[in-house]
């Protein structure tokens, strides 16, 4: 029987990504004259990527966003974004304590996310804990991305784990809907990136801290699958 499989989704789940984001949004705000945002107010849509960040940052604004200059922004804000990297962004506290209790148990372990593989790396790499994924799949790593459930399965298999034995980590919709489409289990965390409770989303369970994530939960969501 093959070991068994947890996948973590990436910012808002693993890392507290959030400070650094804004940050990178109000860079590239400034640099088009646009008043810059409230990271408490803007938090949530650091789970929607730069390009739906700008755009939020200008509709709060009541201002148009052109094509090119929009553009030209999410290309400042990932050259900013990469060149501070890993900065603030820190592991969500327990999580760290969780991979070394899963590692411990025999389960492999890997991310898929909606940041770019690049990014995601240097990012793991630069908060400490790279070292526990058998794989690291971004948007680009494969021709597809969540919610295709298809990036999800890929992950598992380029981890070297089957999908009847997996567990996906996330904490927005899209985490969500993605492993509901591939059959699979799914956690979610309370404290993401999210302006709707995860709870509205029907995740298998819902968490506020990494010392709900068990083992004994882990198997026992496993198995209720047939894994």
């Amino acid at each position: 029987m093959s070991q068994p499989i947890i996948v973590f989704d990436l910012d808002g789940t693993l890392v507290d990504t959030a400070p650094d984001l804004v940050d990178s949004l109000n860079h590239a705000l400034t640099s088009a004259g646009v008043p810059v945002v409230d990271p408490a107010v803007h938090r949530n849509n650091a789970g929607l990527g730069a390009r739906v960040m700008i755009e939020r940052a200008y509709q709060a604004h009541r201002r148009t966003l052109p094509i090119d200059e929009h553009d030209r922004l999410f290309a400042l804000f990932l050259e900013h974004y990469g060149a501070s990297m890993p900065g603030r962004s820190k592991p969500y506290p327990g999580a760290v304590e969780a991979l070394d209790r899963f590692v411990a148990a025999g389960f492999l372990l890997a991310v898929c996310t909606n940041k770019t593989e690049a990014l995601s790396r240097r990012l793991l790499a630069g908060t400490g804990v790279a070292g526990y994924f058998g794989a690291i799949c971004g948007q680009d790593t494969f021709a597809f991305r969540k919610p295709d459930p298809r990036h999800l399965i890929e992950t598992i298999r380029l981890a070297g784990a089957d999908r009847d034995r997996a567990l996906m980590v996330g904490d927005s919709r899209t985490d969500i809907d993605t492993a509901k489409a591939a059959g699979i289990p799914v956690v979610a965390v309370d404290f993401g990136y999210t302006d709707r409770h995860v709870r509205e989303f029907e995740p298998s369970v819902v968490i506020s801290h990494f010392d709900e994530l068990t083992v004994d939960l882990a198997k026992r969501l496993i198995s209720s699958t047939g894994g």
